[in-house]
């Protein structure tokens, strides 16, 4: 595609997501890099480190329940799971959904927002010092880890942890931020490849990374005091993510093309781990 003008797929995303005053403003912007043609350096050095991790199946918005999600609805499901950094405990009902009998346990730091919010008394909950859990290795089938690891003070201690206490082959599943603002006492933002090194240097393989909510979108909340009307943006397609879709639409881009550009500019993103089976 050529020129600088939009093309009819993203002047209608432009209308469809976003306010008159805000979609006036940001015309100019769309203009000179939301339709483009060509990639930039950076986009295909990214895609060049992350191909053995991107999905070509398909490039929707996914947060961590998609994984818990596909994990979960296999048969048999794992049976023996941990939510890392369980918070209020909720997840414990998306598990049960999937398997009623789940050997389910939520752990955390002893003192959180979350932690303090928590009024389950219907799971097992165990608390830990942030660097040692309290288990034996090999003991879980799956463990869930839900916008977690940006919280987490010593990370590269956290993933030989959970590599410890995973059973060989088993999974780790879930989602962390990259281009999020602060929040929750929240210490560090990750890029895809910055994740990936980590989790291959506490001995874990990655097979895949997908795009979760955009960061620019994530931006806008904080900036605005988390308004209630972005919680739409989690339950479906976030602004730039739209506008990222109406670009591989008019220019033909396979999933993989979309996903990098994607996770590029993603505020949050979703992984698939495991500890290898030797």
């Amino acid at each position: 595609m050529t020129g600088n003008a939009p093309g009819p797929r993203v002047r209608r995303a432009l209308r469809r997501i976003l306010p008159a005053p805000v979609r006036a403003s940001l015309q100019p912007l769309a203009r000179r890099t939301v339709d483009r043609g060509s990639v930039t350096g950076a986009e295909a050095s990214l895609r060049k480190l992350l191909a053995p991790y991107v999905p070509r199946d398909h490039a929707r918005q996914v947060g961590a329940q998609y994984y818990l999600d596909l994990l979960m609805g296999r048969d048999p499901p794992p049976q023996v799971v941990m939510d890392l950094g369980c918070g209020t405990g909720d997840s414990v009902e998306l598990f049960r959904t999937h398997n009623p009998g789940v050997d389910w346990v939520g752990v955390d730091i002893p003192a959180s927002p979350e932690v303090r919010a928590r009024q389950r008394t219907d799971a097992r909950f165990v608390t830990y010092d942030g660097r040692t859990l309290p288990f034996k290795n090999g003991t879980f089938d799956l463990i869930y880890s839900q916008q977690v690891l940006e919280h987490v003070r010593y990370p590269a201690v956290h993933l030989a942890e959970i590599r410890r206490v995973l059973r060989p082959g088993a999974a780790l599943v879930g989602s962390t931020s990259q281009l999020e603002p602060y929040h929750s006492r929240s210490l560090w933002n990750y890029t895809p490849f910055g994740f990936a090194e980590l989790v291959a240097e506490a001995g874990l393989t990655l097979e895949e990374l997908r795009p979760g909510l955009d960061g620019v979108t994530l931006t806008l909340r904080s900036y605005l005091d988390r308004p209630d009307g972005f919680v739409r943006w989690w339950l479906e397609d976030s602004p730039l993510n739209a506008l990222i879709d109406a670009w591989a639409r008019e220019t033909d881009r396979s999933p993989e093309e979309v996903n990098i550009r994607k996770l590029q500019y993603a505020g949050q993103f979703a992984f698939l781990v495991r500890r290898p089976s030797r």
